[in-house]
């Protein structure tokens, strides 16, 4: 078995799978890639509003939600493939006080996409992150 500390790293492993990185460095920390690309299948690791252009948060939960999904598609757009493609929707909410705020903006982003989606009130590593989603997504183009 190769040793993966010293094997060369690449976006597309023999296999065919392609990693998708946001140069964020919790993901070279603790080594994951943003998301993963198999075939069709585009697998979209958990995703914060996180900006990470500025290196800030967001205050609200509105304008958290906004930027997750901007960096979301961003991943998606790497893989060749872009929101509408998303088929699963898992998210993590701090508090039940933010769903109605995060959900507004879901419906405005997946309207008529309609991907299947589980909503979890848990806490989050970090007590100012309000929203934490992860997406699988199928698309013709990451085939």
């Amino acid at each position: 078995m190769p040793d993966l500390k010293t094997a060369p790293h690449s976006k597309t492993a023999p296999s065919g799978r392609r990693r998708i990185s946001s140069g964020s460095e919790f993901e070279r920390r603790y080594s994951y890639s943003r998301a993963v690309v198999v075939g069709p299948h585009i697998m979209l690791s958990g995703t914060t509003g996180y900006d990470y252009a500025t290196s800030t948060l967001p205050a609200g939960a509105r304008e958290q939600t906004l930027q997750l999904f901007t960096n979301a598609a961003t991943a998606f757009a790497q893989a060749g493939a872009s929101l509408t493609d998303v088929v699963r929707v898992r998210m993590y909410i701090s508090g039940a006080e933010h769903y109605e705020t995060v959900m507004a903006v879901f419906a405005e982003t997946f309207r008529g996409i309609d991907p299947a989606c589980t909503t979890v009130e848990a806490g989050l590593f970090d007590p100012a992150i309000v929203v934490e989603m992860d997406m699988d997504a199928v698309s013709d183009a990451g085939a």
